[in-house]
């Protein structure tokens, strides 16, 4: 989402976005070269004693930070169809409530993070007896803080947009039906 009428909010929102990008490739890269190397080993006959906790952990985080980035582009499901048809002051009331009741939401989570991260100090994997819970565990608090930096830095856009009574599903629908009908133009 593009805040033309904030330079460096946009920027800003674009690095967020490439870094929680790279961050979730590459955690799916290595959880695809994770589940490889252990489907070769168990066809081979071995069969490696941390692959189910890691291949777990790693979905986990790649549900963090790709959730963070979904935040950040405001892919999650919505109701514009509600809001939009709400009185403008309304809807601007409502948009807010729900913006703070999300905050909230993921501010607490990250709360609890840090606790449930104090309770594990000490723990480590059952499998990999080096690698410690709370490093595995700390995608809680981090994702649900990088949750609340992608809901706030595109926050002035969708308040924009949603305020002029413009709709993010109804106008990536338009343009994908555009683009469609622009490619079969010739067949009909």
């Amino acid at each position: 989402m593009e805040h033309a009428s904030y330079p460096v909010l946009s920027r800003l929102n674009r690095l967020v976005s490439q870094i929680l990008e790279w961050i979730t490739i590459g955690l799916m890269i290595l959880l695809t070269v994770v589940v490889s190397v252990a489907v070769i080993a168990r066809l081979m006959g071995e069969s490696f004693s941390w692959y189910d906790e890691i291949a777990a952990i790693m979905l986990a985080w790649i549900t963090y930070y790709g959730s963070a980035l979904a935040a950040l582009h405001r892919r999650h499901i919505g109701f514009d169809t509600v809001l939009l048809a709400m009185p403008r002051g309304l809807r601007i009331a409502a948009l807010l409530a729900g913006e703070l009741i999300v905050l909230t939401f993921f501010f607490l989570m990250a709360r609890a993070g840090l606790q449930v991260l104090e309770v594990l100090a000490g723990d480590t994997l059952v499998s990999l007896r080096w690698m410690p819970v709370q490093f595995t565990q700390s995608v809680i608090p981090i994702g649900a803080v990088l949750f609340m930096l992608g809901q706030l830095l595109s926050l002035p856009a969708y308040l924009k947009l949603t305020s002029e009574g413009i709709s993010l599903e109804h106008a990536e629908i338009e343009e994908e039906v555009e683009t469609e009908l622009e490619k079969n133009k010739d067949r009909i």
